[in-house]
């Protein structure tokens, strides 16, 4: 299992990305939700839904999830 957060800035297209502990691109603190702790990116991406309509995983720490 790992930690996943959801950016509260969103990216230029809309999406917030949720990331993964560990992750290089994973925002400041201030800046990001804590998700929980899940054993795959989907699940976190659910959870991030609860948050904000457009959710993408990241393309470094969660690109099962990453739509372009």
């Amino acid at each position: 299992m790992a930690y996943y957060y959801v950016n509260k800035n969103a990216q230029s297209n809309g999406d917030h990305e949720v990331h993964k502990s560990g992750c290089s691109w994973l925002p400041k603190e201030e800046n990001r939700i804590y998700l929980g702790s899940f054993d795959n990116c989907k699940d976190a991406v659910k959870e991030a839904k609860k948050y904000y309509d457009d959710v993408n995983g990241c393309y470094y720490c969660s690109n099962n999830c990453h739509t372009s």
